[in-house]
């Protein structure tokens, strides 16, 4: 045992997590899909969501070439998606150490007919389902947590919940910079229940709400002219990020934006 001067001596223990429970939503494709195969193949039993059933199956096949990985059809924006959800966690990993929440939306237009049955969506998806979710698992979460060991909530925000973006898509940004801050309370008050809560704030990386712009080589070029590192994000660098703070090495970080963007919101 180290004394809590001293280092361990093998780095790999430090971002070991292989054996844990995870629980990926919006785990089928691009930010979601990344981060879960990162836990995969690493060792961890990994349940992933999406509203589309098909992409489940699909990605089911594909991870599992790597390892432990089951996927739930469900829509977190319902009641009933919400519960499908937490009792696949329960069913096939009875227990759940790191929570992802990874699942979102976004929906641009101009603010003079921004709908609001739009910005409803992309709030409620987005931030609503955040806390259910978390409230609805965090039972599981507690079981086997320990200070040494806590459980762990990491929520996908974005940079555009810290800079303003030049997309009109005004319930996105607003949406992450409330989970923003939503994180730091939970982390706030679940701190003495042994469970930490961090942000992971991506920059540009492929997805289905980027396509429009990387797909097209001459936009892509633009994205990445933005990006002071010159490219756009992989996904190790998404999957590390959240393999740290799932680890012994973010053991000890709770209430944190972790950016991961190339730097470019710091020069906007």
């Amino acid at each position: 045992m180290t004394t809590p001067t001293e280092l361990t001596t093998s780095i790999d223990p430090l971002f070991d997590v292989s054996g844990k429970a995870v629980l990926v939503t919006g785990g089928t494709r691009g930010i979601g899909s990344m981060i879960a195969e990162g836990f995969v193949r690493r060792g961890a039993r990994v349940v992933i969501s999406s509203r589309s059933a098909d992409a489940c199956r699909s990605e089911e096949d594909r991870l599992g070439q790597f390892g432990d990985c089951t996927a739930c059809p469900a829509d977190l924006a319902t009641d009933a998606g919400l519960a499908a959800v937490v009792d696949r966690v329960r069913t096939d990993l009875g227990s759940l150490d790191v929570l992802v929440n990874n699942a979102g939306a976004t929906w641009g237009a101009p603010i003079d007919t921004y709908p609001m049955d739009g910005f409803d969506k992309v709030v409620r998806l987005n931030l609503r389902s955040v806390f259910a979710l978390t409230q609805a698992v965090l039972p599981l979460l507690e079981a086997g947590a320990s200070s040494a060991d806590p459980g762990r909530i990491i929520t996908i925000g974005s940079i555009d919940g810290i800079v303003t973006s030049e997309a009109e898509a005004y319930a996105y940004g607003a949406s992450k910079a409330a989970v923003h801050h939503l994180s730091r309370h939970l982390a706030r008050q679940l701190a003495s229940r042994h469970v930490t809560s961090n942000v992971i704030a991506p920059g540009p990386f492929y997805s289905k709400m980027m396509a429009f712009l990387l797909d097209d080589a001459e936009a892509r070029q633009g994205v990445e002219a933005g990006v002071p590192l010159g490219r756009i994000g992989t996904g190790d660098d998404i999957a590390g990020a959240a393999i740290y703070l799932a680890s012994r090495a973010g053991a000890y970080l709770t209430g944190t934006t972790l950016v991961v963007d190339g730097g470019s919101s710091s020069c906007r």
